[in-house]
């Protein structure tokens, strides 16, 4: 099967327009009449719930929060691209589109992408209109600075709090449900017409009827146990929607994020990501001498590598996500890591302090070093942190169409929890921007012209779709509460997400992808048999849902592995060690896997079927990439 993107006809920068244009409209007084289910509180789900309210449909949000403040959205910190070219350094529409889709290494939908390069400019101007406080200059205009994957600077921040300030301006007119669970899908004649979720403060399960249902669940990056991802973000809202029958699409790439604190011990629960806004002024670098393990004020300059810019003169430090990481992980391997596990290389703002002053460095990064000094004692201003690679984005998700709809109709998904917009390789301060683009730009126009080109049977929560589906949550709720055995959902998560950053992480191979899925299954086999779930089903039990997420992430795992043993090339985060350059770098396979691949669900145990969109490239030509 070779899926429909629906992308529009005619020349790419025309193609939005014309669709606007082309699309089915429904009348305001009309749109109160439909329901739409939002899952999900970050920046796409708030975006989406608040613009779709203000038109008058009737949006119910569902969180799992207490608060939409707690959504991950607000760990990224360093801000959000827009090609407003403020600066006058050659950015435009044309760039921002041509470094996404080269930093995503050719593996993402041409329309799709250039879409999001134009809308980058409406969604500064919403956002200032909600009261975001950008930063500014002496003169008062939008300040912007530079970020890994570009060489001009086009991303506009708040200090080292980007991510935060857009949410509060997203979510105030948009609190609705807190506190819910999405546990499954409904699907009747056809169509997504509602959810089963769980209230997580009285363990009742709920059934809500809607004309579609909008997933803005972010990421599964937590697959992995640590993470640099909030402790509540979770893969089980758009996994149980594969189960239904919507199609997962390039599960096996996530992004591995160079800048984080190290592993410091199995006390962690989770890693803490240093903004890549830091890579503006401060400098990789290792010892040159393997095993050099003096204080780093006692290595000389001569005596240092600051291998980035060694390598890649063009871009340096700001090189992508993906080249910085792996390149972390290449010298600390050469046994010139640094710290006490080896297991890290310096991030040095010594230069910048020197250069622009103390007080220029505290303005830029205050709240970053701050926080750095809280969790490791260690003061950034006078000595460099330590830092190194962790899983952070995942650009995989739910297979979509150009209007983000998946291959279940009305069922639509936005920010993270689709695959559609990054390719292999998300460019930093590209999150916010695409979260904001799908909510507040895109699904206003794509929902109506699906709404009004639908039609909807009556039915009603006591359908037997919505009874058969509760009954399966339910079954499964019992089952996790009945196995009473002796090891802790956290336990096993953390074995499964070792081996899944052993063997599916930074570098793959054949043999390493056989073996986790040797060993995936055993391990899920053993949470069945012997995981620990105390308390009642029928009140507030944080253990029955983390258990229930960790049943979710042991089925998920086998598809991630799966693809990523299927794509033997070396594509953006995803590098397979047989398929690389001379130098090392990553080598993709145009000729074979130039393509979506789109996962199917045909049962557990099973193989799923594999369906691939073919990526065609009229505008920007796949070529090498390089940063030098």
């Amino acid at each position: 099967m070779t899926l429909d993107s629906k992308t529009p006809s005619g020349p790419l920068a025309e193609k939005w327009d014309r669709h606007r244009f082309e699309s089915r409209l429904v009348n305001p007084a009309n749109r109160r009449k439909f329901s739409v289910i939002v899952v999900g509180t970050g920046l796409a789900g708030a975006s989406a719930a608040s613009s779709l309210g203000e038109l008058g449909y009737n949006v119910r949000s569902f969180c799992i929060h207490d608060s939409p403040r707690r959504a991950h959205s607000i760990a990224a910190q360093g801000g959000i691209n827009a090609a407003k070219n403020y600066q006058n350094d050659g950015d435009s529409i044309q760039r921002l589109f041509y470094d996404t889709i080269k930093g995503g290494d050719y593996r993402s939908r041409e329309a799709n992408v250039f879409r999001l390069a134009q809308l980058s400019v409406n969604i500064i101007d919403q956002c200032v209109a909600q009261g975001v406080p950008f930063a500014r200059e002496y003169g008062g205009l939008l300040d912007n600075r530079s970020f890994g994957g570009a060489q001009v600077s086009r991303t506009f921040y708040a200090r080292g709090q980007t991510g935060q300030q857009l949410l509060l301006g997203a979510y105030q007119s948009m609190m609705r449900q807190a506190d819910r669970e999405m546990l499954d899908l409904v699907i009747l004649n056809g169509q997504a017409r509602g959810i089963v979720c769980r209230n997580l403060t009285t363990g009742e399960l709920e059934r809500h009827v809607a004309h579609a249902v909008l997933l803005c669940t972010g990421g599964y990056g937590t697959a992995y146990y640590l993470s640099t991802n909030a402790v509540n973000s979770n893969v089980t809202a758009a996994w149980r929607a594969h189960k239904r029958g919507a199609f997962f699409a390039n599960p096996c790439y996530t992004q591995i994020h160079p800048t984080c604190i190290p592993v410091s011990g199995t006390h962690q629960s989770k890693l803490t990501l240093m903004s890549e806004s830091l890579r503006n002024d401060g400098r990789v670098w290792v010892p040159k001498k393997a095993g050099d393990t003096r204080p780093p004020q006692q290595i000389p300059d001569g005596e240092r590598d600051y291998y980035l810019e060694r390598k890649y003169p063009s871009f340096g430090n700001l090189v992508p996500r993906d080249v910085a990481s792996r390149n972390a992980k290449v010298v600390c391997d050469e046994g010139r890591g640094v710290g006490d596990s080896g297991l890290a290389v310096y991030l040095d703002f010594t230069d910048a302090i020197k250069r622009l002053g103390r007080d220029v460095i505290r303005m830029r990064y205050s709240n970053l070093f701050d926080m750095y000094k809280k969790i490791t004692d260690e003061d950034p201003y006078q000595v460099p942190m330590r830092i190194y690679p962790a899983i952070h984005y995942t650009m995989g998700g739910l297979w979509v169409d150009y209007n983000l709809m998946s291959n279940l109709p009305g069922l639509h998904v936005l920010g993270e929890a689709n695959f559609s917009d990054h390719g292999a390789n998300r460019l930093g301060a590209s999150a916010l921007m695409q979260g904001l683009c799908d909510g507040y730009f895109v699904i206003p126009y794509t929902l109506a012209h699906y709404i009004a080109g639908s039609t909807f049977p009556a039915i009603s929560a006591d359908d037997d779709a919505f009874k058969e589906a509760q009954s399966a949550v339910q079954a499964r709720i019992d089952t996790l509460l009945a196995v009473k055995g002796t090891e802790t959902p956290r336990q096993l998560h953390r074995r499964l997400g070792q081996l899944l950053w052993d063997n599916v992480g930074m570098s793959r191979n054949e043999r390493s992808l056989r073996h986790a899925l040797e060993e995936i299954p055993r391990l899920r086999d053993e949470f069945w048999q012997n995981v620990s779930v105390p308390g009642e089903p029928n009140n507030l039990n944080k253990n029955l849902e983390y258990a229930g997420r960790v049943a979710d992430y042991l089925e998920f795992a086998e598809v991630l592995t799966l693809d990523a043993l299927h794509r033997k090339e070396s594509c953006g985060g995803h590098f397979r060690e047989e398929s690389q350059t001379s130098e090392g770098e990553a080598l993709r396979d145009d000729a074979n896997f130039s393509y979506v691949a789109a996962w199917e669900f045909k049962g557990l145990g099973r193989e799923p079927a594999l369906h691939k969109e073919p990526l065609e490239f009229e505008y920007v030509h796949p070529s090498q990439r390089s940063y030098k």
